[in-house]
């Protein structure tokens, strides 16, 4: 349980320090605070990570449990939908390959047939 509290506040951490490092990585001992501030959450003894996800990021999650299941349902139903769409796409391309390749091919056997003249045929042996 320590290590998800751990890895989740980190994940946050780490998405929202992607945006604001543009703005205040200009701040004196940026990356020092930064880097303390990892320290501090990792630590054993400060246990800093289980102190904000206990105090912050859990009662956020509670309060929008709701939101989070619509929003969770709907991107299911969406990718089933979008899986279905691109499934048919799919067999529809490999499909039109298939019959475009035998149409090919068939060209190309009816011309190797129409090379052989009936004298040809004819001077074939029998073997009935």
């Amino acid at each position: 349980v320590r290590w998800m509290m751990y890895w989740i506040v980190f994940a946050i951490f780490m998405a929202t320090e992607t945006f604001t490092d543009i703005f205040i990585s200009w701040f004196p001992f940026y990356y020092e605070i930064k880097m303390a501030f990892v320290i501090w959450l990792l630590s054993p003894y400060t246990r800093g990570a289980s102190l904000l996800y206990r105090r912050v990021v859990h009662p956020t999650l509670a309060r929008r449990e709701q939101e989070i299941d619509t929003y969770v349902a709907q991107a299911r139903e969406r990718s089933y939908e979008a899986m279905v769409r691109f499934g048919k796409r799919g067999l529809n391309i490999a499909a039109t390959a298939a019959v475009q390749a035998a149409a090919k091919s068939q060209g190309a056997l009816a011309g190797r047939l129409r090379s052989f003249s009936m004298q040809d045929l004819r001077s074939l042996p029998d073997e009935a």
